[in-house]
């Protein structure tokens, strides 16, 4: 962390394994990386998702001037009280940070930092139109521009008025209305409109409204991806879900919404129990990444079920069922169920040695590191190409091995 190399700070700072999901940095890291890192490890660690959100809520109230001017980035985040604050902050950057901030629902301020029409493309004025208040100028110049993007715009942008969302139900883009169908002031005739659009995508959005009976969402033909690539969700980097909401979601009869209380780690054990008997596979399998207490026979299910890239994650929760796995898989065709068997801690001796021999690499790897692999094969493995590091890993090698290794 405090290395005096900047690379390693950088590398520190942002994400450090893309290929698992991002856990998030102590409290009293994140604190000394804010208050002695430079700009470009910063910016590393703000886009690396190790913050907790709960973290950056106290921006606004952080001793150190450069902090609260962060704070000012999660504007839509705050409080009033909040905002005032930094508005009146004492240190006049932070305040000129605020005071742009606050600008950014302010039409005819925005209508400044565009510029004259027609409004050029890149980034600055894409933030500008796709997030903060337009004008009606802006608003009719966007309608008739004909850039491709600028229905979709329209469609996301929260000042749109109603008059121009209405407009936009007949678009003939999908994703267009499917943003549309994502707004949360939608009109009671647009969203009946929009439960009887074309596209299923469009419908499927539409059934998962609040303020829906399960009755309207039952009426709707939406669609479940059952091909989805489940995985666990990065509850740190986000506000914690409602608990009742997750309970009307736990009993809902859509089961993208079962899909949500899943999600939940804070979900009481008796929807716990009730989820993981489910009829919806997403629903158990997220469940099962996403609940610090999942029951044993659900991570067992669900991995034997999932084929996403998160499978083998399962296999490393502190509650995934191990004992007994040897004798029901150590056979089995697939190579993702032989793999189980070499979790068995109470694995066969012979078996070890014959899944050493496996045709796939990560079973051979895990016999090989197996602590009831006969000793003969284990010493034998240590001059493998390939096995050799795994064998040396193994617990069961005798000290007086691992001494002669280190020797060499």
């Amino acid at each position: 962390m405090d290395d005096p190399d900047w690379f390693v700070r950088l590398c520190l700072a942002g994400r450090p394994d893309r290929t698992r999901p991002v856990r998030p940095l102590p409290d009293w890291v994140i604190d000394r990386m804010l208050t002695t890192y430079d700009n470009e490890c910063l910016q590393e660690l703000v886009f690396s998702r190790q913050i907790p959100y709960r973290v950056q809520r106290t921006y606004c109230r952080h001793p150190l001037a450069s902090v609260r001017q962060m704070a000012t980035h999660t504007w839509t985040l705050l409080s009033a009280g909040e905002r005032t604050a930094l508005l009146k902050d004492p240190h006049p950057e932070v305040r000129a940070s605020a005071e742009r901030m606050q600008e950014t629902d302010d039409a005819e301020a925005m209508e400044r930092r565009l510029g004259p029409l027609p409004v050029p493309h890149h980034h600055g004025t894409a933030l500008i139109l796709v997030n903060y208040r337009l004008s009606r100028t802006i608003v009719d110049w966007l309608l008739s521009d004909p850039h491709p993007d600028n229905p979709w715009v329209l469609a996301h942008n929260y000042s749109t008025p109603p008059d121009v969302v209405a407009g936009l139900v007949t678009h003939a883009d999908p994703k267009v209305r499917l943003e549309l169908a994502r707004r949360s002031d939608l009109a009671p005739e647009l969203v009946r409109a929009l439960a009887r659009d074309d596209a299923p995508q469009v419908r499927t959005a539409i059934s998962l409204r609040p303020g829906l009976s399960e009755d309207e969402r039952a009426a709707i033909d939406y669609t479940v991806d059952a091909d989805e690539n489940f995985g666990p969700y990065e509850h740190h980097a986000h506000p914690a879900p409602d608990p009742a909401a997750s309970a009307v979601y736990a009993r809902s009869r859509h089961p993208l919404l079962r899909r949500r209380a899943a999600q939940d780690p804070a979900l009481p054990a008796a929807l716990v129990a009730l989820l993981a008997r489910d009829d919806d596979p997403g629903v158990r399998m997220l469940l099962a990444h996403n609940h610090p207490a999942p029951p044993p026979e659900l991570l067992l299910r669900s991995y034997l079920e999932h084929r996403g890239k998160a499978r083998d994650l399962l296999i490393e929760h502190p509650r995934f069922p191990v004992a007994g796995l040897g004798p029901r898989f150590a056979d089995a065709d697939a190579a993702g169920e032989r793999r189980l068997a070499v979790l068995d801690p109470g694995l066969a001796p012979a078996t070890a040695d014959r899944l050493t021999r496996d045709p796939n690499t990560t079973v051979r790897a895990g016999a090989a590191r197996h602590p009831h692999l006969p000793h003969e094969r284990l010493l034998a493995l240590l001059a493998d190409e390939e096995l050799g590091e795994h064998a040396a890993a193994n617990p069961a090698l005798p000290v007086t091995v691992m001494r002669g290794l280190l020797r060499q």
